[in-house]
């Protein structure tokens, strides 16, 4: 029962409660344990996408529904998101991230058994499974933040991104590696690269129920009812006890908006590259250089937004987000320059967003509800990205790049105003 298991982890635990110093050490090493499985978590996420349509390609002999495995893998992730929320918020962080990471782990085989016997709707169902690894990957990153101060979350949040950015890189470098071991064994090649994503995850779960003791949401918990008990004796009650739901509005707004003009962008910028005549080379320098921007700049983005505060990088976010959309509207199709440049500012302002939008989040949550809400949250963001996908191609095929680049670039001019009502009444000075 989660009753007994707080229980005794407040007999356990008591000097790491009471003692700030061990308090901090506490905080260190659960940063550290998140960080290691982000690099399994990451390339087990990036070595499975990398050939997830090509696969389904191959098996169905049409290229009509190779984006079916995306949307899949969505669909996959928005509900695991909601179950390892909830899991999170039942057990610990501890039992919700691993059992998030296995059941990835579990689907990266079921495609595997899917492509030895050539069964597509196993294929389906096992990616739909295999997208709880990408929910819990992007789930991990809360973990950091548990024991973590107000001035400390963004950072530990830019810390695990920094790490998941090492997996993602090194997972679709091995998929030629992975390919022919695949073949080695008796395994269709495009199925290598999920040997890898299962065995990643897999490690990712490993490392979370070894090593992630004690549970750091349970041990906040017991520090925030410690606090409470305080209170009741006539002592100063802290903040962090009390749910702030316009900032819980505001961080979810950030984030969602930003998912969407960021996915719409990326989505169309090969299509667009395509049709003005760059190379798949081009194309995949491009969009390195987008992943890179995500990702790599976050340990600054984070000592940035605890530094100046959550508000004005949000408001930095869509600023970010404007000049990429402008840039990719009015760059000439044939520019590498300028499309690199847009794509790294569209990265950049997701990063921006991402890291304000999770750290406004976690201010504005108790310990004891805070898993569940970041759960349906990342349900939200899930879904933005899926949506974001589907109606750009519709915008490009109504109109063309250069709407959807404007649209999308002065739909995240909508995150000044969310912003600046956020910091309206007294009880959001916190924001």
């Amino acid at each position: 029962m989660p009753q007994k298991e707080s229980e005794k982890v407040l007999d356990d635990q008591t000097d790491s409660i009471h003692s700030s110093e061990k308090r901090k050490m506490l905080y260190k090493r659960t940063l550290l344990v998140v960080s290691i499985s982000q690099i399994f978590g990451g390339a087990g996420l990036a070595a499975g996408i990398t050939v997830g349509a090509l696969l389904a390609e191959q098996m169905l002999g049409t290229e009509a529904f190779a984006g079916l495995p995306s949307a899949l893998l969505t669909l996959g992730s928005a509900g695991a998101a909601l179950f390892v929320g909830r899991l999170s918020q039942a057990f610990g962080r501890r039992i919700g991230l691993t059992a998030g990471f296995l059941i990835g782990g579990l689907g990266a085989i079921g495609v595997i058994m899917a492509a030895i016997i050539n069964s597509v709707f196993l294929l389906f169902i096992s990616l739909l499974v295999y997208g709880a690894g990408s929910a819990t990957n992007l789930q991990a990153r809360y973990a950091g933040t548990d024991l973590a101060n107000r001035k400390q979350r963004a950072t530990a949040i830019s810390t695990t991104m920094v790490f998941t950015t090492f997996g993602a890189v090194a997972g679709p470098n091995l998929v030629n590696v992975m390919g022919k071991f695949a073949l080695s064994i008796g395994v269709p090649s495009l199925a290598g690269p999920f040997i890898l994503a299962g065995a990643a995850y897999i490690l990712a779960g490993v490392v979370l129920l070894v090593m992630l003791r004690p549970d750091p949401l349970l041990i906040a918990r017991t520090i925030e009812a410690s606090n409470l008990d305080s209170s009741d004796k006539g002592s100063y009650a802290t903040a962090e006890n009390t749910e702030n739901k316009r900032g819980i509005f505001v961080g979810a707004t950030i984030m969602v908006l930003t998912q969407i003009v960021m996915v719409a962008l990326m989505t169309m910028t090969p299509v667009h590259m395509r049709d003005h005549g760059h190379s798949l080379g081009a194309v995949g320098l491009v969009i390195g250089f987008h992943i890179g921007a995500m990702y790599l700049p976050s340990l600054f983005t984070g000592i940035l937004v605890d530094k100046l505060g959550r508000t004005a990088m949000a408001i930095a976010s869509g600023a970010t987000l404007l000049l990429a959309g402008l840039i990719g509207a009015f760059a000439p199709g044939d520019s590498m320059v300028l499309l690199v440049v847009s794509l790294s500012l569209l990265g950049l302002g997701w990063n921006f967003g991402l890291i304000s939008g999770t750290a406004l989040i976690v201010d504005s949550t108790k310990a004891s509800t805070r898993a569940k809400t970041q759960g349906t949250v990342d349900v939200l963001i899930a879904l933005s990205g899926a949506a974001g996908g589907a109606l750009s191609g519709m915008v490009v095929a109504g109109s063309s790049y250069l709407t959807l680049s404007l649209v999308g670039g002065f739909l995240s001019l909508l995150l000044i105003p969310v912003v600046i009502w956020s910091r309206r009444g007294e009880n959001n000075k916190a924001i």
